[in-house]
């Protein structure tokens, strides 16, 4: 246990959220109060697992996460208390809870799959469930006022109705030509959602693919990852392209130049806390004539 302001009994070393009292984990992002804290040698740290059965609170409201292979996330909300989510994330509900589409700023047209992409809201009292249907992580991020999380599309689960939400351009991109033909080709996605609290406390819930690994970028220190293995990011930690280009590979036995030996990764600088998955859908460089790109480093070897 870490010391903390008086009045507060317990300090997450995860989410650095302060509590009057604990028992077997943190009430803010459920971290185990005696896991240990494991950092590679890399500076990377793994996110503690939420346990199945564990309890968020949320003011006068709570949240259950269950399971460990697929975890759920079921809400109890208090009367007036609310959240949003994705409309196909809902497991299942009571029929007193109050669903209702919200709005997005601008209109924005999201797309999950080729389909829709509608975000639903809950208003208590009432429970409901919801859950991504896919193997992995909950990850929960509470969201202090004044704060912001920057998070990579399509990887929201939920947040309370004190957050929040709008849409940016990553502005990470590259140009290939084919021909008479151009495609413009987005390695970390088109948009970023982020979340953020003008007041108050909330908290945001992530899926993240496989397990969740988390780093404190000093300023100006950089790291490159997969562009589609981010997860979360503070708005402080920049990103950008970066392209790597082999001078040469093997190709049956015999050296040979190509531009199919490119590769993009994503630079992203301090200072802030970035967020990695070790399951995610890869991004494939389709190797054609690079014509024009986003703020850019590059690697030759």
């Amino acid at each position: 246990m870490e010391s903390v302001a008086p009045g507060m009994g317990y300090l997450c070393r995860w989410c650095k959220t302060g509590s009057e009292t604990v028992a077997n984990s943190c009430p803010h992002c459920g971290a185990p109060v005696d896991v240990k804290l494991v950092t590679t040698a890399s500076g990377w740290e793994k996110l503690p697992a939420i346990a199945d059965m564990t309890r968020l609170q949320i003011g006068q409201s709570r949240v259950q996460i269950e399971g460990d292979f697929v975890p759920v996330a079921d809400f109890t909300l208090a009367p007036g208390d609310g959240a949003y989510f994705s409309h196909d994330s809902i497991l299942w509900t009571d029929g007193n809870v109050a669903l209702g589409a919200m709005s997005m700023k601008g209109g924005l047209k999201r797309l999950r799959g080729g389909l829709p992409l509608v975000l639903a809201q809950a208003t208590g009292p009432g429970r409901i469930a919801l859950s991504h249907d896919r193997p992995g992580e909950i990850v929960a991020v509470p969201v202090h006022a004044g704060t912001s999380v920057d998070v990579h599309e399509h990887h929201f689960l939920a947040a309370t109705s004190n957050i929040a939400y709008e849409v940016e351009q990553t502005n990470v991109w590259f140009t290939t030509r084919n021909g008479d033909e151009r495609e413009t080709h987005y390695p970390v996605g088109r948009y970023i959602d982020q979340f953020s609290s003008a007041d108050g406390h909330g908290l945001l819930l992530l899926h993240a693919g496989g397990n969740a690994f988390i780093r404190d970028l000093a300023p100006g220190q950089t790291v490159l990852i997969k562009p589609p293995s981010l997860l979360y990011k503070d708005p402080s930690v920049m990103m950008y392209l970066h392209l790597e280009h082999p001078a040469a590979s093997s190709v049956w036995g015999s050296w040979s130049s190509s531009v199919a030996n490119r590769y993009a990764w994503l630079r992203l600088s301090g200072p802030g806390r970035v967020c990695v998955q070790s399951q995610y859908e890869h991004f494939e460089d389709p190797g054609r004539a690079l014509v024009n790109q986003s703020t850019y480093t590059s690697t030759q070897w």
